[in-house]
């Protein structure tokens, strides 16, 4: 999967979205690359911002669509598989190699895949004891340790992740209720993880070192 890594940049206004979106317009070989970028660039950042700008909640469970809110509070007492506490979450000590993967990159180098941080998201609500204290969780993570923390993006983004803000409801299962659920097996579909993993495993020596 690939990725521009500007996000940090635009973050820290080393670079304008408008420059960005320009210069891609200068380059046509793939039409759909370039909308699909072009739709993220503009249009998500846009979205983004009017969630945090809009909404004085945009970090709590209120900020959530109704729906949302209903679904999620209709699935507090499922029984959960897993649960893990913040600091397990920190340390990428979880079962799931995929997810400790990414934590685990995120922590070295500051970044992740945009993909791989809707899987993670979603995985700290599955792995949490409430939709706050995973919102809670995945807030706190993202703004300690992602270059570009602390930006409405990343608001936005795990409050799409957790509680479907500008998106809509999905096939209702077990703790999620009608949240867009992300399986490994998805992922599988999608990208190598065998290799991911293994790539990444270099990095976490960096990070117990």
């Amino acid at each position: 999967m690939g990725q521009s890594g500007l996000s940090p940049y635009l973050h820290f206004g080393q670079i304008s979205a408008q420059r960005v979106a320009l210069t891609v317009q200068q380059h046509d070989s793939h039409i759909a690359s370039q909308e699909s970028f072009l739709e993220e660039l503009i249009v998500r950042r846009e979205l983004a911002d009017n969630f945090c700008y809009y909404n004085d909640r945009y970090d709590s469970f209120e900020s959530f669509p109704g729906w949302a809110r209903i679904t999620l509070n209709e699935h507090r007492a499922d029984p959960r598989p897993f649960l893990y506490s913040r600091d397990t979450l920190e340390a990428a000590a979880t079962h799931d190699d995929l997810w400790n993967a990414a934590q685990t990159e995120m922590v070295a180098t500051g970044k992740m895949h945009g993909y791989l941080r809707m899987y993670w998201a979603k995985k700290i609500l599955e792995w949490s004891p409430t939709p706050e204290e995973a919102l809670s969780r995945a807030t706190f993570l993202n703004n300690r340790y992602e270059l570009d923390g602390n930006d409405p993006n990343g608001y936005a983004g795990i409050a799409w992740s957790l509680g479907g803000v500008h998106d809509r409801a999905w096939r209702e299962r077990e703790i999620f209720g009608k949240i867009r659920y992300m399986s490994y097996s998805g992922c599988k579909r999608k990208f190598a993880v065998g290799d991911y993993v293994q790539q990444t495993a270099k990095l976490r020596l960096m990070v117990t070192a």
